[in-house]
């Protein structure tokens, strides 16, 4: 027995190392405690430098220390340039060494941005390295690249250089998200479209086409490259411009519908309405009465607006922040009139595409089909096809496209209810483009399996929706946007409250047959409801319930309800 190595048992190990830990917490507290005392009495000097080294070269994440650091930094800077160099170089040589416990640590890259900044003598070719370096650990490391673009800008490095760079590391691993996503950020400005602000060339989109389909042909479940692939293909949104303007002369009000959402103060004069050339002092806010960034803005007129003596009433409305504007003439006997844009589904939903790159999507569209025979139930080229049919032509492709959905939802279960809520969208979008034909102000939603809506500021005057046999679980706040609305038939759903439904002014007949609604509370908000005079409640639940038509008389004194 003598001469062997006595093996400690699995309880001594334990015991030694709870004893092990205990010592390097007494350690760090002891520490700390010291760190905190130093800065409350800003005792700022390099022992405390050493003593937040202690901690932060086990733990780079404690940001409070990081801070205390920057403020010993900007006392000691009356130093000598040649000591503060000496200084900040050590600095960044402990920083390394954080970086190594953690690379990816928010507040070491930050405070060696900061270092960077403070340093009589950068050396930023150095700093580069150091990212070539952490890069080739992990090309995905986010704070890399963000501290990488700080270098970049700092030290002027031409965009050429850096998209050779980014050349490379595809080269090598064509799954590196960051590489593509800095393409993106690059080739704009080496070769700027001059019609779209942001985009590319069709030359250069050419190229980065081929490109990127080489890499997903080559792993086409890597999603790396699709999305580059949708940047590629994508628009310069158009700046927000005012849709559609619509008055009311019943209840003396007035509704702006813009493209984009955008925020108006309540006396805003960036938002001016004219009244027969005269401006009129109103109070802008949104239709759910939040006032937060929106699409659509209401005001009440002055009464002096609607002088029914007048043969007809001017009214314009001025956005200036947009430099767009919109009038319409409200006739003597009439109750409403509206101006809207008469536009195609490229203006609505979508930036209008030049032949060019509608050859382009064309192309792409093919060459997505083709992968998509080899690889049936690849879900990122199932979704880009998707993409590309919408982008050529949502109605004639519109078959089609709900054919590839069901393929898709097959392939991708896991995202089923977000493809739902995709199609859905798809689906209103093509019904008011095909309403935008017919200028109607009738709306047929019925029976497409939508799951939510959405759109609506579209629908402004709108006066019939159908709703009906979908499978919605909510009519939204956003249905407010339809200030024209008369008749909402919303049959055959899954509804089971009208919680957060704000008043639609105009709405006289609502039908929820066979839903979900369980107890008169569920219906509320339909008291505020000014002209609702019919409600249709068949098939839902709480017909069921005892003196339930005695309940909703008290609660809807002047509307007709139809339990059964």
């Amino acid at each position: 027995m003598h001469g062997r190595l006595k093996v400690k048992t699995t309880e001594e190990q334990a015991e030694a190392k709870r004893l092990e830990r205990e010592k390097k917490l007494h350690l760090y507290v002891t520490a700390t405690k010291a760190i905190f005392e130093k800065r409350k009495m800003e005792q700022l000097d390099k022992e405390a430098l050493e003593l937040t080294s202690q901690i932060l070269g086990a733990n780079p994440d404690f940001a409070t220390l990081w801070n205390f650091r920057r403020e010993i930094f900007l006392h000691l800077e009356e130093e000598t340039p040649k000591e503060m160099q000496a200084l900040c170089k050590a600095e960044l040589s402990f920083l390394e060494s954080c970086l190594r416990v953690n690379p990816k640590s928010y507040g070491t890259w930050h405070h060696r941005c900061w270092v960077m900044e403070h340093i009589p003598e950068p050396d930023w070719d150095r700093e580069l390295e150091l990212c070539n370096k952490f890069l080739e650990i992990d090309e995905r490391n986010f704070h890399c690249w963000d501290y990488r673009r700080f270098v970049v800008q700092q030290s002027q490095v031409p965009p050429q250089e850096e998209l050779a760079f980014s050349d490379s590391l595809i080269t090598r691993n064509f799954s590196n998200y960051s590489s593509w996503h800095y393409r993106s950020r690059l080739l704009p400005q080496l070769h700027p479209d001059p019609h779209q602000q942001g985009r590319i060339t069709e030359e250069v989109l050419l190229k980065e086409l081929e490109l990127v389909q080489n890499a997903f042909f080559t792993d086409p479940n890597d999603q790396s490259a699709w999305f580059y692939h949708r940047w590629l293909l994508g628009r310069a949104d158009p700046e927000p411009s005012i849709r559609c303007i619509y008055v009311n002369r019943e209840d003396a009000s007035l509704a702006v519908a813009f493209s984009h959402p955008v925020a108006v103060a309540p006396a805003s004069h960036d938002l001016i309405v004219f009244g027969d050339e005269s401006p009129l002092v109103v109070r802008w806010h949104t239709p759910d009465g939040r006032n937060k960034p929106g699409l659509m803005w209401l005001c009440d007129l002055p009464t002096s607006a609607l002088n029914d003596h007048w043969p007809q009433h001017t009214f314009r409305v001025l956005w200036a922040e947009g430099q767009s504007q919109k009038e319409c003439v409200l006739f003597k006997g009439h109750k409403d009139c509206w101006s809207q844009d008469s536009v195609t589904e490229e203006q609505i939903f979508r930036c209008e595409l030049s032949v060019e790159k509608s050859t382009v999507l064309q192309s792409e569209l093919e060459s997505c089909k083709e992968l998509q025979a080899l690889e049936p139930e690849n879900k990122w080229c199932l979704l880009t096809i998707v993409l590309l049919m919408r982008a050529l032509d949502p109605l004639v492709y519109e078959r089609e496209t709900l054919s590839y959905f069901e393929t898709l939802k097959a392939a991708d279960p896991m995202r089923s209810a977000y493809l739902d809520d995709l199609r859905s969208k798809f689906l209103i979008e093509n019904s008011i483009l095909k309403m935008e034909y017919a200028e109607s102000r009738v709306v047929d939603l019925s029976q497409k399996g939508l799951t939510v809506l959405c759109h609506l500021e579209h629908l402004l005057v709108v006066t019939h929706m159908n709703l009906s046999d979908n499978r919605l679980h909510c009519l939204p706040p956003s249905l407010a946007m339809m200030r024209c609305l008369e008749v909402l038939e919303a049959d055959e759903n899954q509804i089971e409250t009208l919680e957060g439904l704000p008043a639609l002014p105009c709405l006289e007949e609502l039908s929820l047959c066979n839903n979900r609604i369980r107890q008169p509370s569920a219906l509320q908000p339909l008291a505020s409801f000014p002209k609702l005079a019919h409600l249709n409640l068949q098939g839902n639940p709480l017909c069921q319930l005892p003196g339930v038509q005695s309940e909703l008389a008290a609660l809807l004194p002047d509307v007709a309800t139809i339990l059964t």
